[in-house]
């Protein structure tokens, strides 16, 4: 099983370019593909786990930690 990551809107961008240079077999969604603009950060959860994939932010909001089924 491959593992697909979504990196939301505040997620470091060159990290994520890093990674790709490094190993471009990483599938890695961007936000400006697949999160429309203000989404709310539970809903950018649920898109994650919707989509399969794992959900990467530097968000410090305490409130967007919380278990997915």
């Amino acid at each position: 099983m491959k593992v697909r990551f979504l990196a939301d809107a505040n997620f470091n961008q060159k990290i994520v370019a890093g990674l790709l240079l490094r190993e471009p077999s990483l599938d890695f969604a961007l936000p400006q593909v697949m999160i429309p603009e203000r989404m709310r950060d539970p809903d950018v959860l649920d898109l994650a786990h919707s989509s399969g994939r794992i959900l990467v932010s530097h968000d410090n909001n305490a409130s967007v930690v919380r278990s997915v089924r």
